[in-house]
């Protein structure tokens, strides 16, 4: 009977399956390597759509700012008048308020060069969008809607 099994060719070796190392280091190179080239593109992108809370709060600012001044002939002096829970205030990365010391805050909102015909409105980066967005750094709007920013990069906005 094994004769017959081994010259009709149907001998089944009891081999067991699995991955080899070889395979396995494959893997683990192209993995690293696809690592290697998306994690810092996804961390632009992060720091970009913090950066997208912080001028949309800008803009919310200048909105207010030019609606208090069709009711009061001149720009509001504290971010209190405008309706903003505190002068300065924080912001999360979703554009919700925060206390100044909570964790999670991305930019610190608050206006200077205030007169009656004028103000700028500034965003601090706070924490992580600080050391991660030193391209923009700090993110600015005038009464004149002027946009500006402290660091090099001229696509902060």
């Amino acid at each position: 009977m094994i004769l017959q099994l081994l010259k009709s060719g149907n001998v089944h070796r009891n081999r067991q399956g699995g991955v080899t190392m070889i395979e396995l280091m494959v893997v683990l190179v192209i993995v690293s390597i696809i690592a290697t080239v998306a994690y810092p593109s996804y961390t632009q992108f992060v720091v970009k759509s913090k950066r997208g809370a912080g001028s949309s709060m800008l803009l919310q600012v200048a909105d207010r700012q030019q609606q208090f001044f069709m009711d009061n002939k001149q720009y509001a002096a504290v971010l209190t008048n405008l309706g903003f829970p505190s002068d300065p205030f924080m912001i999360s990365d979703d554009g919700s308020f925060l206390g100044a010391s909570d964790s999670d805050r991305v930019y610190n909102v608050s206006l200077t060069n205030v007169t009656a015909t004028t103000y700028t409105v500034t965003a601090t980066p706070q924490l992580t969008q600080a050391s991660k967005d030193t391209k923009c750094g700090n993110l600015t709007l005038t009464h004149a809607g002027v946009k500006g920013q402290s660091g090099s990069s001229g696509d902060c906005w």
